[in-house]
């Protein structure tokens, strides 16, 4: 069947963003993509997100530049995918960023299983005085946005 595609205006991209919670994020270095699964919860034009340290985490802070992509299908073969292209920003445990922090928990606690993708590591990991977890944002820069959708003959 042939489709129809689209792209999606601004507030459709921010709406969506705003009910997701599961994406791929995208960083990159010397010339090497890496694109990971993660929970995230979107509020005024930030992505929050929580992470074990690691090569995406390595990558992001050596280059900030980041994408998240989020799609969803619904019936009949239509979907929908949105694009946020962005700067990370690490969310360190301190007097400075405690707020944010806590407001990053506050929205990624509202869905049942946001620590699982960021917390597990296929690696036992020794125990530590301070939790080695981290909170980091997605500042949005841009975002775009395409839906298909099959057209009936």
């Amino acid at each position: 069947m042939p489709m129809a595609i689209r792209n999606m205006t601004h507030h459709e991209c921010l709406e969506m963003l705003k009910a997701s919670h599961y994406g791929h994020l995208a960083c990159c270095h010397n010339s090497q993509p890496y694109v990971v699964p993660v929970y995230f919860a979107f509020e005024a034009s930030v992505a929050y997100s929580f992470s074990m340290p690691g090569r995406k985490v390595e990558w992001m802070r050596e280059n900030p530049k980041v994408c998240l992509q989020v799609e969803e299908r619904q019936l009949k073969g239509s979907w929908r995918s949105v694009v946020l292209h962005g700067e990370f920003q690490e969310l360190p445990d301190n007097d400075a960023w405690h707020e944010e922090r806590l407001h990053a928990w506050s929205l990624l606690q509202k869905h049942i299983d946001w620590w699982e993708i960021g917390s597990l590591k296929p690696d036992v990991v020794p125990p530590a005085h301070t939790s080695p977890h981290l909170f980091f944002g997605i500042h949005k820069r841009e975002v775009t946005g395409r839906s298909a959708m099959q057209i009936d003959q």
